[in-house]
């Protein structure tokens, strides 16, 4: 038997930065989500792959990886911005239907983190795309992902 979670009180998300509404409201269905690192160290990524486990079963919310952005209603990014990546980045983003949420994941995504805009990146998720949830950590653990993505919903 499924039981529902109640959606996570507010004071628990604090450091997770949101502005959308509920995007699930709004579609009326489970989340998809298109994962894209723009060149991080791989962190943020072993966190991700936690989120598929029985533990932290990111399903069970109502959200699932997809591969292709035509699927999905979510874009979430890993690592500083690669002058390489960046144009990717753009197409990536203008390919997953609106409506539409990016998710900036690490700090990294959400600044930079150790890698300072230089010749080989561009800085900042939010430089190239907008973004609409900031998840900050070195790598965030998976349940403050999951938390953002729960948050995210029941908004």
């Amino acid at each position: 038997m499924l039981r529902s979670r109640p959606c996570p009180r507010r004071d628990r998300a604090r450091d997770i930065h949101t502005s959308p509404p509920s995007l699930a409201e709004e579609l009326g269905r489970a989340l998809a989500v298109r994962h894209v690192d723009t060149g991080s160290c791989n962190g943020c990524e072993l966190e991700i792959q936690a989120l598929g486990n029985a533990i932290y079963n990111l399903a069970a919310i109502g959200v699932r990886l997809v591969a292709s952005p035509r699927h999905a209603d979510i874009l979430l990014v890993t690592g500083p911005v690669a002058r390489a990546m960046a144009a990717p980045l753009r197409a990536t983003y203008d390919a997953v239907p609106a409506p539409k949420r990016v998710v900036a994941l690490g700090d990294c995504a959400c600044g930079c983190g150790v890698y300072s805009p230089n010749y080989a990146t561009v800085g900042k998720v939010d430089d190239v795309i907008p973004v609409d949830v900031a998840i900050p950590g070195c790598p965030p653990p998976p349940e403050t992902i999951r938390e953002a993505f729960a948050t995210l919903i029941c908004r």
